[in-house]
């Protein structure tokens, strides 16, 4: 594909939008969702105020992420139109907008929520502070720099737990200023969620990693391995989100099984069956991002249903 950069397309909202890739805010919104429900089921004290700007934030921490990861892959060379992915998900490649105004877009992003996060920090001592510092600092090594993190064997695994991690400990630290162990155990399925989303895009992408200088985990490990190990995660995904909740929440952890396997259960086996070939890249981007969404999501529900059974029996 040729380009025009003599007269770039504007930057309209279409395509801040599209850079900031909504259809993978599940990796942010999940996390954040995740952590209020789960100060709100355990007695953590956390203002709805405060929990729904910190899910704000997060948002625009991941948007920051997806498009400072656009930018640096565009002004890299490793994003083309040869690659198997959809207009809308590769907008520099395809709209032919000045990548400085991305890269001042990324750091918008960045900054806004940064702003966000820091305000409901105060109050709550220097830890939620810390953790914010180090999630910025990951943002922006996570593609920037000489070596990017997700160049990386280890880019899932930081991903992963940053995201699914951190963010829920990240927001009960916004509540109460301590640190509550017990959350980032209870993030494990949000963590293996995330963490799959991107071995489905550098499973998908092994040829291109290599050809590019990229040493990530599918890379090291080439598919057959790659393929092992992500059916494996997938497996102890689901049947960690099939038994937390009967811990978390008691009897409503037989509803949240009952909504698992009829809104999940099959987009899981439809998973399974895939193979992380490039050219089912994109239903393989599509199928993990809807596992995040329902699987993830049904867990969140399962601390729902443990409020409401909290405020039916007083």
């Amino acid at each position: 594909m040729m380009y025009d950069h003599n007269n770039y397309n504007s930057l309209t909202p279409r395509y801040a939008l599209q850079l900031a890739a909504p259809h993978t805010w599940a990796a942010s919104v999940c996390p954040a969702l995740f952590g209020d429900f789960y100060c709100w089921q355990q007695g953590i004290a956390l203002p709805v105020w405060k929990g729904c700007l910190l899910l704000i934030a997060c948002v625009l921490l991941q948007s920051s992420v997806n498009t400072l990861n656009d930018y640096f892959d565009f002004v890299k060379g490793t994003d083309s139109s040869e690659d198997n992915v959809e207009i809308h998900d590769a907008t520099l490649v395809y709209g032919n907008i000045n990548p400085k105004s991305a890269l001042s877009l990324g750091e918008a992003y960045l900054v806004a929520g940064a702003v966000i996060g820091l305000g409901c920090c105060m109050g709550s001592g220097w830890m939620p502070v810390v953790f914010g510092l180090i999630g910025a600092l990951v943002i922006l090594l996570y593609s920037g720099g000489p070596l990017p993190l997700s160049y990386l064997p280890l880019g899932e695994l930081i991903s992963g737990f940053v995201m699914g991690g951190l963010i829920p400990l990240g927001i009960g630290l916004c509540a109460d200023g301590q640190i509550h162990l017990d959350i980032l155990f209870n993030s494990l399925p949000l963590i293996l969620g995330i963490g799959l989303i991107m071995m489905s895009n550098n499973g998908c992408d092994i040829e291109k990693d290599k050809m590019a200088g990229r040493r990530t985990l599918p890379v090291c490990l080439g598919r057959k391995n790659t393929l092992i190990i992500y059916r494996l995660t997938l497996c102890i995904w689901f049947l960690l989100v099939i038994l937390l909740p009967f811990f978390l929440v008691g009897r409503p952890g037989w509803i949240s099984l009952g909504f698992l396997l009829i809104f999940a259960g099959r987009v899981f086996f439809r998973q399974m069956r895939l193979t992380l070939n490039p050219k089912e890249r994109i239903q393989q981007m599509k199928g993990i991002n809807l596992c995040n969404i329902r699987i993830n999501g049904v867990y969140i529900l399962s601390l729902v249903l443990g409020l409401i059974r909290e405020a039916v029996h007083g």
